[in-house]
């Protein structure tokens, strides 16, 4: 059965190879100084499995096989596939490294073998790299026009692009490829967000209620697909039985926490947010989410919150990974206050990628910089576009 593969992340997220959230930027105007721990007690980082961890010893088995016999493709793509997974479900970025160290044998070659392809697409897209990984799709497709899984990262990476008639292609060739919830999934998602929000949200809720057997994985994707046209319909009963219902089936997806996060920060219910990311700050994402938290409740805990998030973002900038470009910009802006800095960062994030979330954060930093022009640029783009989004309502009135 084909399954969705990763983002992402975030985001509305039509397919959940879109989880991905974007980060990390140069544009920053002032690094950050070392952050320094209040006590030698202080847990500092997390280790992404502990050592006992049962995933843990299936991983090092693997990668002691993969030493033992280098040119396995099997062993470098099943490992390669489970770093993936796992960098998915966490949102942490580092397992996407480790992916594409298993594949290092094949990861320069022009014409790799088509598990390989797809990996290095997948990885490519998390990365933001996205002409590189469709480029990569293109090449897969060339080979096997009814790859569904190359279609469906395909039309994730377009719609995040927002090239949408592009990707609206994309998931119609998905109806001859994939099982009905999937491709339809595919095909409600993108026109919610061309100007039929309701309709697409009523006829996805009534596919689900009918595919009892649908499989855990998809059921999560598919909720948190409702969940976000509901809350952008203004249906906040829907949408948070949604949001409920998704990580009940699994409650450390890290789209679904970002998510349901956001839009109990938006109903001003702080104190649910810490409750939900209690021991959960181990991405910037979700430790930006319980900043904020305790911003709206003015916790004293808070500033030791600002320290580790402006020291995260500066190891990025040093780093040149701008993998979370989007946290940075919300932080400048929400947490910092300095609103040129998050205006820039904003636009610099836009020009990258074009997600709802993407553009809430542009419309919030150019009313707080008084920017008519970016404002004028993102009443266009919802005019061409025909996107519905209450909360873009109320910002924009």
């Amino acid at each position: 059965m084909l399954l969705p593969s990763p983002f992402s992340r975030l985001r509305q997220r039509l397919l959940p190879a879109a989880l991905l959230l974007a980060a990390g930027l140069a544009a920053c105007p002032v690094a950050a100084a070392p952050y320094l721990p209040q006590s030698a007690a202080q847990v500092l980082e997390r280790l992404p499995l502990a050592p006992t961890d049962p995933t843990a010893r299936e991983l090092r088995a693997l990668r002691q096989a993969l030493a033992q016999q280098p040119g396995r493709l099997d062993l470098a793509v099943h490992l390669a596939r489970r770093y993936s997974e796992l960098g998915r479900i966490s949102g942490d970025p580092r397992f996407a490294g480790y992916a594409q160290a298993a594949l290092a044998g094949w990861w320069e070659q022009s014409d790799p073998p088509a598990e390989v392809l797809l990996l290095r697409a997948t990885l490519r897209q998390r990365t933001h790299d996205f002409d590189a990984a469709l480029a990569d799709l293109a090449a897969l497709l060339g080979r096997n026009p009814r790859d569904g899984q190359a279609r469906l990262t395909r039309a994730t990476i377009l719609q995040v692009q927002g090239a949408y008639a592009a990707a609206a292609s994309e998931c119609a060739a998905l109806r001859r490829l994939a099982p009905e919830l999937v491709w339809a999934a595919c095909a409600y998602g993108l026109a919610s967000v061309n100007g039929q929000l309701r309709e697409s949200y009523a006829a996805l809720d009534r596919l689900l209620a009918r595919q009892s057997e649908a499989r855990p994985a998809v059921e999560v994707w598919v909720r948190s697909l409702l969940a976000e046209m509901a809350a952008r319909a203004g249906l906040n009963d829907a949408a948070e039985a949604h949001f409920r219902a998704g990580l009940a089936i699994d409650p450390t997806d890290h789209y679904l926490l970002n998510a349901y996060a956001d839009w109990l920060l938006e109903q001003r219910r702080p104190s649910e947010v810490l409750a939900l990311l209690a021991g959960q700050q181990r991405t910037d994402a979700l430790l930006l989410r319980h900043a904020l938290a305790l911003q709206q409740l003015a916790s004293p805990q808070l500033a030791a919150n600002l320290e580790q998030l402006r020291a995260r973002f500066a190891a990025s900038r040093l780093r040149g990974d701008r993998v979370h470009l989007r946290e940075e910009a919300r932080f400048t802006l929400q947490l910092l206050g300095d609103r040129p800095a998050a205006l820039a960062l904003a636009r610099d994030n836009w020009a990258v990628q074009k997600e709802l979330p993407d553009l809430r954060l542009l419309v919030d930093s150019a009313l707080a910089a008084r920017d008519a022009a970016t404002l004028a640029e993102a009443r266009q783009w919802l005019h061409k576009t025909r996107t519905e989004d209450v909360v873009l309502d109320r910002l924009l009135s």
